[in-house]
């Protein structure tokens, strides 16, 4: 796994082990929690950096890498979305995707009725978000593997992140650039503009079928933060 320091509460770092092959993060007991706006942030430039179509994996014989006893999986709420990972029974930590720890950010949201309807006429299939089965869009809206619904990144949380350390960074020494929450809203737009029609953007449903939901929308995400 490759470690990230990041800033957490208190202005303390804390190192979170990432890994790319299984696209989850690693966070030591409490660490998940203590992630400040910009921490989130900077974890969700990373996601977006490194995404990749979800693999089927052996992740229930997974074991702590502090106590190596087998981790369990585990289900949570956070507000209204549901997401799960495996924590170590002895309080060590635990293994989140990449996708649940979205979930758990209230970064991922289903689709809405329009959204589906305007998704149906471009593309009949896409791949699951969480576990990267295909999806037959003629037959439901959720995946048959996983029983995940089909969802969207909601870049609206991003920009809401951004106003939240906007209001803070008086209290810091590191600023946020004052574009980005310009980008921000450009990337939700480009978004949005896709799911209501508006044309020149096959390339977003080629995306969206080929990487998902919400790899499609991360990688226009990303593409608009290189630019900061």
């Amino acid at each position: 796994m490759q470690p990230e320091t990041l800033t957490a509460h208190l202005g303390r770092p804390v190192t979170i082990d990432l890994c790319q092959v299984c696209q989850s993060f690693w966070f030591d007991a409490h660490e998940s929690a203590s992630l400040t706006p910009g921490a989130t942030l900077a974890l969700f430039r990373i996601i977006g950096e490194r995404v990749a179509k979800p693999q089927a994996t052996n992740a229930d014989l997974v074991k702590c890498p502090r106590c190596r006893a087998r981790l369990r999986r585990t289900f949570d709420m956070q507000h209204a979305t549901r997401f799960e990972y495996l924590r170590c029974p002895n309080d060590h930590g635990r293994l989140t995707s990449f996708f649940d720890f979205l979930r758990e950010k209230d970064f991922v949201r289903p689709l809405s009725p329009q959204q589906l309807a305007e998704l149906r006429q471009n593309v009949q299939s896409v791949n699951c978000s969480n576990c990267g089965a295909p999806v037959d869009l003629t037959t439901g809206a959720a995946c048959g593997q996983c029983g995940t619904a089909l969802s969207m990144l909601d870049l609206t949380q991003a920009e809401k992140l951004v106003q939240q350390l906007q209001h803070a960074q008086d209290r810091t020494a590191h600023p946020i650039d004052p574009s980005l929450p310009l980008e921000l809203a450009r990337a939700r737009r480009e978004v949005e503009a896709a799911f209501a029609g508006v044309p020149a953007h096959d390339g977003w449903f080629e995306s969206v079928s080929s990487a998902g939901l919400v790899s499609a929308a991360l990688g226009v995400m990303t593409r608009w933060l290189k630019r900061v």
